[in-house]
């Protein structure tokens, strides 16, 4: 079992693959998902990467708090969990709000990254006003509020379709969130703006976008290029949670990036 981790008063659940002499990769998860979600990833990783997974604070098995907090906390938390590991370096892997963590990381701890992989993300993801109004929905209503329509957002309907018991597990455990920390982090996502700061990136930079994704779209993936200087771009054939969507092409992207 892991050592326990404690951030900020707010216990952490983390998962590690790999072996810790390898060099190490972060996977930061997307809202309303867990650690779970980067399975196929670390499987076909950790022969080559010591692999760290952290559920956000607020989901899967990691605490949450009723004071406010930032995408900086979220930062934060990860750079918590690499001195709890004793790591220099990593680098770190993040989808859609993770891809946001990660861009705050290669902002204000550049010395911490060896590179940075943002995927199916944007500098600024939506409107404060609707993750306001998502956050107070399901403090009135709970989770089956946006559970019923997270696929639609997540996946192509070819995929819904085909993959069914993936699908359903992954809205499953969105149902069972819990509440609170998903509109806190609704939250933060609604103040989380970085278009003024993502130009101060310098850390070598991959940008992952989906062919399909209504959410963060490719000319957001384009603009995030355009803005971090010797960055790239790579597209997906896939919607919004790319890597489970699609999770060999976008394997073998990560893997080719971090071998260089």
């Amino acid at each position: 079992m892991p050592e326990p981790l404690i951030v900020d008063g707010t216990p952490l659940h983390y998962r590690t693959d790999g072996a810790r002499a390898h060099p190490c990769l972060v996977l930061c998860n997307s809202l309303g998902t867990d650690l779970s979600m980067w399975d196929a990833q670390a499987e076909a990783l950790a022969s080559s990467f010591f692999v760290v997974r952290l559920d956000t604070r607020g989901h899967g098995q990691s605490g949450t708090s009723d004071a406010p907090f930032g995408i900086d906390r979220l930062g934060l938390d990860i750079i918590a969990l690499l001195d709890h590991l004793r790591i220099e370096r990593a680098a770190v892997c993040g989808i859609s709000m993770g891809g946001l963590v990660g861009q705050w990381l290669g902002i204000h701890h550049p010395q911490r990254l060896t590179a940075l992989v943002l995927a199916n993300t944007a500098a600024r993801i939506g409107s404060g006003e609707a993750w306001q109004a998502r956050a107070a929905l399901v403090r009135r209503d709970g989770m089956g509020a946006v559970a019923d329509g997270a696929a639609a957002r997540w996946f192509t309907p070819a995929f819904i379709e085909r993959e069914t018991a993936t699908v359903a597990g992954m809205v499953d455990k969105l149902r069972a969130q819990n509440a609170i920390g998903y509109a806190a982090c609704c939250e933060a996502l609604a103040q989380a703006d970085l278009r003024s700061e993502v130009p101060a990136i310098t850390v070598p930079t991959l940008v992952i976008a989906g062919e399909h994704d209504p959410v963060t779209t490719v000319e957001d993936g384009r603009w995030l290029r355009q803005q971090i200087a010797g960055a790239s771009l790579a597209t997906v054939a896939a919607s919004h949670i790319s890597n489970v969507e699609q999770p060999q092409q976008f394997t073998a992207l990560l893997q080719a990036f971090l071998s260089q």
